[in-house]
């Protein structure tokens, strides 16, 4: 299948690009520079320059494709609908998979599936308009797809690194909002690309949360990273106000009370997500 993706080369996409070119898919992908030209090059998608913004340089490809898979992440939630609305324009009745994130549920008192009520803190509250012009599509002969992928880890642990790891490193100790007994939804980065790759054979206007099934406390989360850095044990809590100023609108997302299960995708799609043990991943830092 002739896929488009944008976001190509981040931390979702080049995991992404590789599982869809290792399936026999042939991905065009966005870049925004020579660099992330020369990323997603280098993992077998063909490199097209531009941004969220160029909207019809995104239609175009959208029209090109048979599948597009939208994993950039814009800066508003204008933006990232005119996006989405170019490329579900350009593919027609081709399958558009657009990217969300379970945060937008906010706590789920329990473990929860795509069912769950939304309740997002201020960071992601935007999503909720994008999503739902996305999937009324579906009601017109499109067929949009939304993934909600948790809260992401291994190779780089983007969002992980920066907010703890490097922190922590830097601090002596992991630092841990409250006393880290709030759960956290994780999913490795490699099972959410095979997610991604399962979802272009998904029905119209289907919603899947993309997570291992696997809800550990953000307390076991920070002493496994603690581990990962030669800090056994240092980990140092702080107030959400403290987590706020350190981190800005980003921590009340992580503060959240999250558990998912996985069972509709792997039910729907077959896709088995393949870690099961985050806390190993994060003690090891791989």
């Amino acid at each position: 299948m002739r896929v488009f993706l944008t976001g190509g080369s981040g931390y979702i996409g080049r995991a992404t690009i590789s599982a869809l070119v290792r399936h026999g898919h042939t991905v065009e992908a966005l870049a925004r520079s020579d660099r992330a030209a020369g990323t997603v090059g280098s993992l077998g998608a063909a490199p097209l320059i531009g941004g969220l913004g160029d909207l019809g340089v995104l239609n175009a490809a959208a029209a090109r494709a048979e599948a597009v898979v939208h994993l950039a992440q814009a800066e508003t939630g204008a933006e990232d609908l005119a996006a989405a609305t170019a490329m579900q324009d350009g593919i027609g009745t081709g399958t558009y998979v657009h990217t969300g994130g379970t945060w937008v549920y906010g706590d789920t008192d329990g473990v929860a599936d795509e069912t769950a009520a939304w309740n997002p803190p201020a960071l992601v509250a935007w999503r909720k308009p994008v999503e739902d012009a996305v999937l009324e599509r579906a009601r017109h002969g499109g067929r949009p797809v939304v993934v909600r992928p948790g809260l992401l880890y291994g190779g780089e642990n983007r969002l992980i690194d920066i907010f703890y790891t490097t922190p922590g490193k830097e601090a002596g100790a992991v630092p841990c909002i409250g006393d880290g007994a709030n759960h956290w939804a994780l999913v490795h980065v490699d099972d959410i690309a095979e997610l991604y790759v399962a979802a272009l054979d998904a029905k119209p206007g289907a919603e899947y949360v993309g997570v291992g099934g696997v809800n550990p406390t953000a307390k076991e989360c920070a002493l496994a990273i603690a581990r990962s850095v030669g800090l056994d044990g240092k980990i140092a809590s702080v107030t959400l106000e403290e987590a706020r100023l350190q981190m800005g609108p980003i921590a009340d997302a992580f503060a959240v009370d999250q558990q998912f299960t996985p069972a509709r995708a792997e039910a729907e799609l077959g896709w088995t997500p393949a870690h099961t043990d985050p806390l190993a991943v994060l003690a090891a830092g791989k």
